[in-house]
């Protein structure tokens, strides 16, 4: 049976086509203007990658901020749903998985077949997740990848108080005037998401194995703090950012 998920999220929309337990082809495009013509664009390279017809598809699932834009999804989940679903597919050991995106983070408790036990959201703030390190690199005046990248040259644990996004940035603006380094910024900035997301995760509690995805899974940094933070091992599955558009395309192999 063949299925496909789509998850629209901020940063970009992923499409992962599945046939069972195979993936055929996933795809990402990045977030536009015209999103619908963008989610289209998506499903079409995913489905010319997989080498089948759209008539193949027996299921479309939709998930992400947007997933109820897609007009073909034959159902829409959460993508607290969809971070389960997939997560516990690509390691079945996964019983905690945490979801920092572009603009939201999640963190989901789970059982062994990926169902929900628990969750809990951030704010609609970005100070808890990736765009607030993007707007801080540009604050810096620094590439996104170098800033980044720049957190193991600091040693500094500097604190960043602020719950918000606009009075972090001042605080990080009076870091520049004192003299901070761009490496100690980006460490101080990367802590201070991990914090937040560390505390997030405690609310739904602890249990092995802890899984982490989204696109602030590729951010080494934001990694090893968090991990600091929780005071144990984060599994980062390989392709993070298509975890939750895998989950979709499960749900829709349950579904039918």
């Amino acid at each position: 049976m063949i299925t496909a998920g789509i998850d629209v999220g901020t940063g970009g929309i992923k499409v992962v086509i599945i046939d069972g337990s195979k993936v055929l082809s996933k795809v990402k495009v990045l977030s536009d203007a015209e999103e619908a013509m963008a989610i289209q664009n998506a499903f079409d390279q995913a489905v010319s990658e997989a080498g089948i017809s759209k008539d193949a598809i027996e299921t479309i699932i939709s998930t992400g901020a947007g997933g109820k834009n897609v007009d073909a999804a034959d159902d829409v989940i959460t993508d607290i749903t969809s971070a389960a679903k997939g997560a516990v597919f690509v390691i079945p050991e996964a019983r905690t998985v945490i979801d920092v995106g572009s603009e939201q983070s999640r963190a989901v408790k789970c059982n062994e077949s990926g169902d929900v036990v628990d969750f809990a959201t951030n704010e609609k703030c970005a100070a808890g997740a990736g765009a607030f390190i993007e707007a801080m690199a540009r604050a810096v005046e620094s590439d996104f990848e170098k800033f980044v990248s720049l957190y193991f040259d600091s040693q500094k644990d500097i604190p960043l108080n602020a719950q918000c996004a606009v009075f972090a940035e001042s605080e990080v603006v009076s870091l520049i005037n004192s003299e901070a380094t761009t490496a100690d910024i980006s460490r101080a900035i990367n802590r201070s998401i991990a914090e937040r997301i560390s505390s997030l995760t405690r609310r739904v509690g602890l249990e092995e194995k802890i899984v982490l995805i989204g696109g602030v899974a590729l951010n080494k940094g934001f990694v090893d703090a968090l991990q600091k933070f929780l005071k144990t091992e984060v599994s980062v599955p390989d392709d993070s950012i298509f975890v939750n558009a895998l989950g979709a395309a499960l749900h829709g192999q349950e579904r039918s």
